[in-house]
């Protein structure tokens, strides 16, 4: 299969429940939308992240998005643009990036993905 080059692509851990339910979540969204992004499992695909620029270490702990110019973001940022693709998202993303809550969510999301490893 091809990748779509002008989609973002999310690098998320198959190997995580809650994980494949926010991907489904938002890949229904984003569809309806007429937004579509490349997700990309990255259970077992170490090499190929160290070769992208990515830590696999990293990778399962905080999101990874590629964006349109193929530049990787992490954490809030990648959320902030990932809401960002949907219009009934945007306000989110907005919200998402308030100094003040960035700060607050990243270390919540932190804390839950500690908790999940």
């Amino acid at each position: 299969m091809v990748k779509d080059k002008r989609k973002i692509t999310v690098y998320y851990d198959g190997g995580c429940p809650s994980c494949i339910r926010d991907m489904q979540f938002y890949d229904k969204i984003s569809s309806r939308a007429g937004k579509q992004v490349n997700w990309f499992d990255i259970t077992g695909q170490e090499s190929l992240l160290n070769h992208i620029g990515i830590d696999p270490k990293k990778a399962l702990t905080e999101l990874h998005v590629r964006d349109h110019n193929r530049k990787i973001v992490t954490e809030m940022d990648a959320y902030i643009l990932l809401t960002g693709q949907v219009p009934s998202l945007k306000p989110l993303a907005w919200f998402i990036s308030l100094p003040s809550i960035r700060q607050l969510l990243s270390k919540a999301y932190h804390w839950l993905v500690n908790r999940r490893l």
